[in-house]
């Protein structure tokens, strides 16, 4: 379905320069682009390809318009925040050609009397659907997933193909999980008895708000007594595990396999990079944000960016610095004793300057 450049301002708003009633199909890279399409340029370090493309027309800011606005032959969409336009705009043209599901429930699926499902919603193929649990209006639940005991999901939410999601768990509007993704698992938590591990059950549950998204094979735990929360606009990539009984703040995002041990808090609009690691029982700020592969082995109180990782090297060197390291302890010794010495001596000249 091809789309006015008008009807792309008028939704999402930006100055349009150029032919308004231009039509365009989709949206691709600068390089990819067709006659058909419409780009975006989100980097100056690509003015220069986006000169070049063959799109129709282009989402840019202001300052890169006025580079290259002259060079590029299509019409232009002007914006603040070109790479946030870019994405409503992908998001339009998805919903466009995206395949419907049918509102119903899939004659293989396995649905509880007690189960409340909307009648708008959709039960995919092979799906079970557990005793008293409530699926909202629109929802869809894709085939082969697992909704247990008195779980609740909300309005317009998304369970891709083989989720997992336990019993009481909760999740609110418009959220989306990906295929084989769990939650509600149980949590690690177990007591040492004369060597021998002893299971403490994991009674909580795991609260999810609105607007969150789950990424493939990502493992939330219920929580041991209270529950798991995970506020508002959380994006989690894929790989990721997140303990029990922690708390996520709204809007902060997780690239794949980070890992979040129990009980941490971390606070809103927070960034981790891949392979980040998280102690249990940290306290983490807003405003935070990991670098990738980092371990953060304290609580953080103050916003800004962290990182805690060595720069790489060739082997041989990393061992030469990891051998510098394990003897910092003693030449910090060796460096105070030097510091009295000179103190000393300087103390001596003093008195003695003629000497």
């Amino acid at each position: 379905m091809s789309t006015r450049l008008v009807e792309l301002v008028e939704r999402f708003g930006g100055q349009l320069l150029g032919d308004a009633d231009l039509r365009v199909d989709g949206i691709a890279a600068l390089d990819q682009a067709s006659a058909a399409d419409i780009t975006f340029l989100s980097n100056p370090k690509l003015r220069a390809a986006a000169s070049q493309t063959c799109a129709a027309a282009i989402i840019l800011s202001a300052a890169d318009d006025a580079v290259i606005g002259a060079a590029f032959k299509g019409s232009r969409i002007v914006t603040d925040n070109p790479y946030a336009y870019f994405a409503r705009v992908a998001q339009l043209f998805a919903a466009q050609n995206a395949i419907p599901f049918a509102p119903g429930v899939h004659p293989s699926a396995s649905v509880e009397p007690s189960a409340v499902i909307a009648s708008s919603a959709h039960i995919g193929a092979q799906a079970v659907i557990s005793a008293n649990a409530v699926i909202g209006e629109h929802a869809v639940i894709e085939a082969g997933c697992f909704v247990g005991h008195g779980a609740k999901i909300g309005v317009a939410t998304h369970f891709h193909a083989k989720v997992v999601f336990h019993a009481r768990c909760e999740i609110g509007a418009r959220g989306i999980i990906h295929s084989g993704a769990v939650i509600g698992a149980d949590g690690f938590g177990f007591a040492n008895e004369r060597g021998a591990w002893i299971k403490i059950p994991q009674t909580g549950r795991v609260m999810i708000a609105d607007d969150v998204e789950i990424g493939a094979n990502t493992c939330i735990d219920r929580g041991a007594l209270a529950d798991t929360v995970i506020e508002e606009g959380v994006k989690l990539d894929n790989q990721i595990q997140i303990g029990h009984n922690c708390h996520i703040g709204a809007h902060t995002a997780m690239a794949g396999c980070v890992g979040v041990a129990g009980s941490a808090v971390i606070g809103k609009y927070c960034t981790f990079g891949g392979a980040a690691m998280v102690l249990g029982h940290l306290t983490i700020a807003d405003k935070v944000h990991i670098s990738s592969g980092s371990m953060v082995t304290r609580s953080i109180a103050e916003a800004g960016q962290y990182t805690g990782f060595y720069p790489l090297a060739k082997n041989a060197d990393w061992e030469k610095t990891a051998v510098a390291v394990r003897n910092l302890g003693s030449m910090r010794e060796k460096i105070r004793q030097l510091e009295k010495s000179i103190k000393l001596l300087t103390e001596k000249n003093n008195e003695n300057p003629g000497h």
